[in-house]
């Protein structure tokens, strides 16, 4: 598992796994236009359901540009996660530059209700040198 998510990050029992590619052919570096995409899977290692509410991702570039985003759920979804299950899915994020790097939090709340943010690991954004 770790190879295939290389960066991951256990708040309060859920896991954050990380694994990104670069796409050479959503991505015009003459254009000055890098592409990746991110697969994200959560585990609940905990006892109880938790539900994703919102995301916040810090995403910065190689001149140290900082964008942040935030906004509800995920790819349209704030899935409800039993105990022992994960969820997957994959999004995008284009830089100006060829290298960079994310991170962040999602917002969750437990069966109690208690609210918790989950810290997403820092990764690196990297285009191969070709591609610069």
């Amino acid at each position: 598992m770790g190879a295939l998510f290389p960066d991951a990050q256990t708040t309060d029992g859920v896991t954050v796994r990380v694994s990104v590619s670069y796409l050479a052919e959503q991505s015009e570096p003459a254009r000055g236009r890098w592409f990746w995409a991110y697969h994200i899977r959560l585990e609940n290692d905990g006892d109880g359901p938790v539900q994703l509410l919102t995301r916040h991702w810090i995403i910065t570039d190689a001149r140290g540009a900082r964008h942040t985003v935030e906004g509800e759920g995920v790819v349209g979804e704030q899935p409800v996660i039993q105990p022992g299950a994960s969820y997957d899915y994959v999004s995008g994020c284009p830089l100006a530059t060829p290298s960079g790097a994310m991170q962040g939090s999602y917002r969750m709340v437990a069966e109690d209700g208690r609210l918790f943010d989950v810290a997403i690991p820092r990764f690196a954004l990297l285009a191969p040198a070709e591609a610069e």
